[in-house]
């Protein structure tokens, strides 16, 4: 399997972790939620929105479209520490955590 292909697989392992664990939504946040500018959009989302709403789809369309990732990518510490309360925790931060690592400098 592919960098892609690995990286799709566990984009739709997140999203069914999130959904598993109960932090899937059906309702889009408003705009100006979606619209934030501070890192992780942590002024305006929770992690499981911004995991849902931002992180999957933008991934989704770079992978789609062959852009390259940003090496170095580390979402699994954000997810670790944003979610250390929540249900499931563990679970989206080792997706993540694999995820990350896909893209380390070299990795691929």
């Amino acid at each position: 399997m592919d960098t892609q292909q690995h990286a799709l697989q566990l984009l739709e392992q997140l999203e069914q972790a999130l959904k598993t664990h109960q932090h899937w939504q059906h309702t889009l946040p408003a705009d100006s939620a979606l619209a934030s500018t501070e890192p992780f959009a942590v002024d305006t989302l929770t992690c499981g929105e911004w995991l849902q709403w931002i992180f999957l789809p933008k991934m989704r369309v770079m992978l789609e479209q062959d852009a390259p990732i940003p090496s170095n990518i580390s979402i699994a510490p954000y997810v670790e520490e944003a979610m250390k309360h929540n249900m499931g925790r563990d679970d989206i931060a080792a997706i993540l955590a694999q995820f990350d690592s896909l893209f380390q400098a070299g990795a691929k």
